[in-house]
């Protein structure tokens, strides 16, 4: 590690993390008229972001930070090419690891692993459906579409809100930081399927700025100290089911997702490897049941 990589990681431990992303997403949300179109065209020259996907790419267009950075993509942007038994990508990322879930733990990077269950807010049962699974893990850079969309179809059982620290997560951070995925704040979204259970952790980050989904809204900020859980009935009026591509939740600003999968449920493509490029739709893998 680089004397500046040191550095970068030691300030990620001093930093008032909670307060700067608490301060940014007021920025984020505020109509701030002229100072956020600066701040738009500025983000979007500095991280070369594809305009030309964007369902309105004129950046005059967006009132706040927010409606920018969240924008939906103009249709066809993203055709859902998986088909039958296959699962689709949720998001546009890169893969960070994936592979499968070994005596309980999840391979951060290099040198780093973590418990499933520290994952899941320790929550040893749930845990426990996806002992010898499968997992992946994908970050998603400033550059990147920031909604998140359904693997494949699903009813939602749970969903999970856990308190946590709020470090970066980019790559350099993930090799250096012992647990980072479990312990940033994070929504866990537990659904079942006719194959099994799996779930989608929206894991917080510096200046993330809120975590939301599609049933709940802004799930965070603020919620507080303690870990807080909502079920699901499997039927009913107040039954969430998504099909695959449907949209399940979005960051607003950048971060990581973690899903995971039972034991003999899914084979991942041959390309999901590290440093690879996702792009929500296209196939992930398969159903191996």
């Amino acid at each position: 590690m680089t004397i500046i990589e040191r550095f970068k990681i030691v300030g990620q431990y001093i930093l008032p993390k909670h307060l700067l992303s608490r301060l940014t997403g007021r920025f984020a949300a505020a109509r701030a008229g002229w100072f956020t179109q600066v701040a738009i065209r500025a983000f979007i020259r500095n991280f070369s972001v594809d305009m030309s996907e964007a369902a309105s790419p004129d950046p005059k267009s967006y009132k706040t930070f927010n409606d920018f950075f969240t924008r939906p993509l103009k249709e066809g942007a993203r055709p859902l090419l998986a088909e039958g038994n296959q699962l689709a990508h949720p998001v546009d990322g890169t893969v960070s690891q994936a592979g499968p879930i070994h005596a309980g733990t999840i391979v951060q990077a290099k040198n780093h692993d973590y418990s499933v269950a520290a994952l899941l807010g320790g929550d040893q049962a749930l845990a426990a459906e996806f002992d010898g699974g499968e997992f992946a893990t994908i970050y998603l850079a400033p550059r990147d579409y920031h909604r998140i969309h359904m693997p494949c179809d699903g009813v939602l059982r749970e969903m999970i809100y856990i308190p946590g620290d709020l470090f970066s997560v980019n790559p350099l951070t993930a090799q250096h930081v012992p647990n980072l995925f479990a312990r940033n704040e994070r929504v866990v979204a537990v659904f079942d399927t006719e194959q099994g259970p799996f779930t989608i952790v929206l894991v917080g980050a510096t200046i993330v700025a809120s975590i939301e989904t599609v049933w709940a809204g802004t799930v965070t900020p603020p919620r507080g100290p303690g870990i807080h859980r909502w079920s699901y009935p499997k039927e009913g009026v107040n039954a969430v089911t998504l099909k695959r591509g449907e949209e399940m939740g979005r960051f607003k600003l950048g971060s990581t997702i973690v899903m995971t999968f039972p034991k003999d449920t899914v084979k991942w493509e041959n390309d999901l490897v590290p440093g690879q490029t996702t792009r929500m739709g296209t196939v992930l893998g398969q159903w191996d049941s």
